[in-house]
């Protein structure tokens, strides 16, 4: 459903190992809205973190399991907070924690956004 966050994750191996190792979040779009094409996602979706490599996608999944940590399901995260993930990944930075108090703010503007 249009606004709904979600994870896909690529994985691929051959006789000496893994060749493929890919985590995206993913925001699902309305009809007409821009988008990225993924494999089964249809039509495609706006991309709000792509890391590939396996010490990327494993640092990725640690701080999914901290946001769990909090309470929070990763659905339901700040758009924007996987983008600063993303871009800190990139630079190789670390990014910040996401919070409760960061958590609640994002719930608000999307109160006002409805």
């Amino acid at each position: 459903a249009p606004g709904q966050t979600f994870g896909f994750v690529r994985w691929a191996s051959n006789d000496y190992g893994t060749v493929l190792s890919r985590f995206d979040v993913l925001l699902a779009v309305g009809r007409g809205e821009p988008v990225t094409r993924f494999p089964h996602v249809t039509p495609g979706a706006d991309v709000l973190l792509s890391i590939s490599g396996w010490r990327k996608v494993q640092r990725v999944f640690g701080l999914i399991d901290a946001i769990e940590a909090l309470g929070i399901d990763p659905c339901d995260v700040a758009p924007d907070h996987w983008r600063h993930i993303h871009n800190r990944l990139i630079a190789a930075e670390a990014p910040r924690p996401y919070s409760p108090e960061r958590h609640s703010a994002w719930l608000a503007r999307k109160a006002l956004q409805s």
